[in-house]
């Protein structure tokens, strides 16, 4: 369960989860301690992702992953 509570983590970065999706994470996490500590930090990196100026947030990134214009 932890495999699909991470991936759900991940996703959870890029879209809104459905209420499926959210109500499972949520139900993991309300029992493991090591997924609780990961999403911290996947929230954590997400926003420090968007605060850092050097970083293209997702919304910019045109496919362009190498810098070349």
């Amino acid at each position: 369960m932890c495999r699909e509570a991470t991936r759900l983590m991940s996703l959870k970065q890029d879209r809104a989860l459905t209420f499926r999706e959210s109500t499972a994470l949520r139900f993991h996490l309300s029992m493991c301690g090591a997924c609780r500590t990961c999403a911290r930090q996947f929230d954590l990196l997400h926003k420090i992702g968007r605060h850092h100026p050097d970083i293209p947030s997702a919304s910019n990134d045109k496919g362009d992953r190498h810098g070349s214009h």
